[in-house]
């Protein structure tokens, strides 16, 4: 019994170094790395902004109270799904702050870290049946190059990437339609979303509250 524990630990061991090399060697590494320089200095600026704003121009919590009684929550979550699927055309951070202002934030926040999560399993459908008609694969093909050829080399980890940080969801999980990657792993990898909605929460209420 201890001979295979070990025997397996080896394998396992040797299996991590093999990815750890791969990902070193097809520079996974670096595309994260320049991913997080990319996405740090717009956060920061962000934040400060957003302070800024809501300190010296306007009262950003008596804006989001008026969203709040003037929209229906459900037209609210509607406008998040879509613009979670259709490549986060409006950023989420806006709706996280929204959550802050309801009487459950909590609950609310988990419903859109929940959307989200749906919004790029659906777009990993889109994805998959753009294949299916001639233009716009083509269309997609030359605009997602990047994505898909990214996509191809890294798999799961690029819809890891998608999931934390500020980098299009939706995006990935359409690229990774495109390819075939297998649905479980998308289904898997983009757990991490939920992980981004609670880090990102826990900074926007501090501002809003």
């Amino acid at each position: 019994m201890e001979k295979k524990r070990k025997k397996r630990k080896k394998n396992t061991a040797f299996i991590g170094k093999r990815l750890h090399n791969y990902y070193g060697r097809t520079g996974f590494y670096l595309f994260v790395w320049e991913s997080v320089k990319k996405a740090f200095l717009p956060i920061v600026l962000v934040v400060i902004g957003v302070f800024l704003f809501n300190k010296y121009v306007y009262d950003i919590n008596e804006g989001l109270e008026t969203i709040t009684e003037t929209f229906s929550k459900t037209g609210i979550l509607i406008t998040f799904f879509i613009s979670e699927t259709l490549l986060g055309l409006i950023p989420p951070e806006i709706f996280i702050a929204w959550s802050g202002k309801t009487e459950s934030p909590i609950i609310n926040l988990s419903i859109l870290a929940t959307l989200s999560y749906l919004g790029g399993l659906v777009s990993y459908f889109i994805g998959k049946t753009a294949l299916k008609i001639k233009s716009l694969k083509e269309y997609l093909e030359v605009k997602m190059a990047a994505n898909l050829k990214n996509t191809r080399k890294w798999g799961g980890f690029l819809i890891l990437v998608g999931a934390l940080l500020p980098l299009p969801f939706s995006i990935a999980c359409l690229a990774a339609g495109m390819i075939k990657y297998p649905f479980r792993n998308v289904v898997f990898f983009g757990l991490f979303r939920f992980a981004r909605f609670a880090a990102y929460a826990w900074a926007i209420f501090q501002v809003v509250d």
